[in-house]
């Protein structure tokens, strides 16, 4: 997957989906083809989200640590992504992220 740097002819949902106290921040945007997404950014912290679609997480900025819930309910090893790589996180699971130093900005493609 390539570094996405922008989107054109969205729909931007003006009120932020504030999570942890400010420590993760997004917008969500509607492609024109409807897709959904989240654009946002991940303050130093270390937090567990729960998914209910499935999602692949891309990296525009900063770098951090992730654990997947595995089928079986144990999560994995920790692994690092960084700027122009993305990890998938499957439907009806969680993850764990942590987030060091800089924010780790991010877009999240639903479905």
């Amino acid at each position: 997957m390539s570094l996405t740097e922008k989107f054109d002819g969205v729909t931007v949902a003006t009120k932020a989906n504030v999570y942890f106290d400010g420590k993760c921040v997004s917008h969500g945007i509607v492609l024109a083809d409807g897709s959904k997404k989240s654009v946002g950014v991940i303050l130093p912290a270390t937090l567990t989200f729960n998914t209910g679609a499935p999602e692949i997480m891309e990296g525009v900025a900063g770098s951090c640590r992730v654990r997947l819930k595995g089928a079986n309910g144990e999560m994995s090893e920790w692994n690092v992504y960084g700027a122009g790589e993305s990890f998938n996180v499957p439907a009806n699971s969680s993850f764990d992220i942590e987030v060091a130093g800089e924010p780790y900005h991010y877009v999240c493609h639903f479905g």
